[in-house]
């Protein structure tokens, strides 16, 4: 009986990326490399988001 199917590439593309690993991204990206004054100005504004929960936080539990 001749043979009906020549060729497939079913699930190969599959196969091939199976095994693929990929690292995994930084929760915080480095900042290395970015503008000094804007990382000095990003310190200063976290430091005041931190006084603001630690505010917030305090009066919360002042209110229970």
């Amino acid at each position: 009986m001749a043979k009906s199917k020549n060729h497939t590439n079913h699930n190969q593309s599959a196969k091939a990326h199976r095994n693929l690993k990929f690292s995994q991204r930084a929760r915080y990206p480095s900042k290395k490399g970015v503008d000094p004054k804007f990382l000095r100005n990003q310190r200063y504004a976290t430091q005041g988001n931190i006084k603001k929960a630690l505010a917030i936080r305090k009066g919360a539990v002042e209110a229970n």
